[in-house]
């Protein structure tokens, strides 16, 4: 074929109306947001010619209405919006994917879309009526005063245009419910859907239908029925939400009201972050720390994504930082498609820039508190704690941003950063952070470290062990011990043995039953500790490692070595005891090692049935 032939591709539409009856939008229901999208369309089309003296119709009261007639079988859609010419209608209607909204935008507002409002952009919206209705009726007249004009059509794709009656420029949009969608013919049903996808659309919306008229009193009033307690007209959506304001001129109350407005049951957030992104990205949004109750409560939030106030998609994962999904909030992206779709988001550069932005804001918003509200910051960091560390292992620069605000909590529940830490042991303990993972069983070990000033900190999480390898890794020479790894070290004046080290040594060795166990001698502050078992901070982090990844089932206990006390009494007569080849010794060498083991760590069965018998043995020579 030597030719080149071009054409345009032809689509019948009793081929097409099926597709669209099926597969336009995934949840049915989302014709509602459609149909009346369309009407706030018309309705702010209207506004902006109004606005640059194209139209005289600046002070109408404009509304869109939404009728249920159960009877009729009918649910409608009303504006008194900018509406159609019969040219108009033949344009949009009759041509499926051609948008008015595109040709509005490009001749009014020139060839930046961002700030006009619109929110239809495909024109395929209104088709998304077929999707419930075997018939749509539109009655619509235009304010350029143009005769009213009436377009039907069935599902088939078969329209005709006849002369319409409505009198006042505006469009109605008559759906004609199949069998198959008569849920949308419920009043509540309906409500639902309103209050889901468009209750911050910025028209008044208002829903008519057969409990309209339930009141407060509880009971269901006729339209002519007067009620004490009747009250005002009242649209189902707030025209002006929350996030459209600027944070200034919001209170704390607004903002929690609005959080139990959006997720009702809810406890009371710990704090928000109202975001304002100007150029280049464009998006607004409040976002809320929730309150956690407990460990076994889920950790996952939900994020409510808009398009131009109209509802998308909750729970949208992908705009947030991986590290940060247990927030709550919405988000209103009018860059986005509003049939945006979840794979569009994994792979957008944008979507991208948002996260980043997100994340920026929260380290923001954590440094400010920690700065300027430290006592109400330390309130809640209980709360926070986990999710913050875990965003600074993940982001390099999340971690650089928010790392003055890491608080640790002592043993005395007073907190603390890291360099107020640091400042404070400068002359004692320099660069060294002592901490506990469990203030019951190392009670003995912090009792000692606290009788020498020294804070301890509570680390008792699996991620503050790799949080805490993170901030050593980072700042040179800094180390984190914990207070069973350096006992010799940081308890005692000097190291120093007994007279006969070699014999107590001995005595140790065999009461533990391990030919390999390291004895030192050290002259402790507290004369009341005979003996402590303890392991090197590196040893107990690669068991801790082990565990958490199912190498090791914890069954085995780490290798400790024991520190003997030269200057406790018992020591000194466990000497003499030796010395004069008294019985006694083996005995107390035992229970002084147990007791020493039990400080250490949880002791096995057979451990724990021989400890008895020698507490026994020991009571009976009393």
């Amino acid at each position: 074929m030597s030719e080149i032939e071009k054409g345009g591709i032809s689509v019948q539409t009793e081929h097409i109306f099926p597709i669209i009856k099926k597969w336009l939008y995934s949840e049915k229901e989302i014709f509602i947001r459609e149909i009346v999208s369309n009407s706030v369309d018309a309705i702010t089309k209207l506004r902006r010619l109004s606005s640059i003296g194209e139209a005289d119709f600046a002070s109408e009261n404009y509304r869109v209405d939404v009728t249920v007639d159960k009877d009729a079988k009918t649910l409608t859609v009303s504006d008194n919006g900018i509406g159609m010419t019969e040219d108009e209608l033949k344009k949009y209607l009759c041509n499926i994917a051609l948008s008015g909204a595109m040709d509005f935008i490009s001749k009014y507002e020139g060839s930046e879309e961002s700030g006009t409002g619109i929110i239809g952009h495909f024109g395929l919206g209104f088709y998304s009526a077929f999707m419930a209705a075997d018939r749509v009726e539109v009655i619509t007249k235009s304010f350029s005063d143009a005769p009213s004009v009436r377009w039907t059509c069935d599902e088939s794709g078969e329209y005709e245009i006849t002369e319409g009656e409505r009198e006042t420029h505006g469009t109605d949009v008559i759906m004609h419910i199949n069998a198959d969608s008569e849920e949308y013919l419920d009043y509540h049903r309906v409500l639902a859907v309103l209050q889901k996808y468009c209750s911050f659309m910025t028209e008044d919306i208002y829903l008519h239908g057969e409990d309209e008229h339930e009141c407060e009193c509880g009971h269901d009033h006729g339209e002519d029925e007067e009620c004490e307690c009747k009250h005002e007209e009242k649209p189902i959506n707030d025209k002006a939400p929350l996030w459209q304001k600027s944070p200034s001129e919001c209170t704390e109350e607004e903002y929690k009201e609005f959080y139990r407005k959006v997720f009702p049951g809810r406890r009371d957030p710990l704090f928000h972050i109202h975001i304002n992104a100007d150029y280049p990205l464009n998006f607004k949004g409040i976002l809320y720390f929730p309150r956690i109750d407990s460990e076994f409560e889920s950790l996952e939030g939900e994020v409510k994504l808009y398009y131009n106030s109209v509802f998308v998609a909750d729970n949208i994962k992908e705009v947030i930082p991986e590290y940060m999904l247990m927030l709550c909030g919405v988000l209103d992206c009018p860059d986005l498609p509003l049939n945006v779709s979840r794979s569009y988001l994994q792979n957008s550069a944008y979507v991208s820039k948002i996260s980043a932005h997100i994340a920026k804001k929260v380290a923001d918003k954590l440094t400010s508190m920690a700065n300027t509200e430290r006592e109400a910051y330390e309130k809640i960091w209980g709360d926070i704690r986990t999710f913050i560390e875990y965003g600074c292992l993940k982001d390099r620069k999340f971690n650089e941003k928010v790392k003055d605000a890491v608080l640790f909590r002592d043993t005395d529940d007073k907190c603390v950063t890291l360099s107020e830490y640091l400042e404070e042991a400068k002359d004692t303990h320099e660069k060294t952070v002592y901490y506990t993972t469990d203030k019951t069983a190392q009670a003995q070990y912090i009792s000692m470290f606290r009788a020498k000033g020294f804070r301890v900190c509570v680390l008792d999480t699996v991620i503050d062990s790799q949080y805490i390898t993170m901030l050593e890794r980072e700042n040179d020479g800094l180390k984190f011990l914990r207070v069973d790894s350096d006992i010799s070290g940081a308890l005692s004046d000097k190291e120093a043995e007994t007279a006969d080290s070699e014999a107590v040594k001995a005595a140790f060795v065999k009461a533990s039953g391990d030919e390999t166990l390291e004895v030192r001698f050290a002259k402790l502050d507290d004369e009341n500790v005979p003996a402590m078992l303890g392991t090197s901070e590196e040893n107990r982090r690669f068991e801790d490692m082990m565990r958490i990844y199912g190498v090791s089932k914890g069954d085995i206990p780490p290798k400790a070595a024991l520190t003997v006390n030269t200057s406790s009494p018992l020591i000194k007569s466990l000497e003499e005891k030796l010395s004069s080849g008294d019985e006694k010794a083996d005995i107390l060498a035992k229970s002084i090692y147990r007791l020493a083991t039990l400080s250490f760590r949880r002791l096995s069965g057979d451990e724990m049935k021989d400890f008895l018998s020698e507490s026994y043995e020991i009571l009976k020579m009393i």
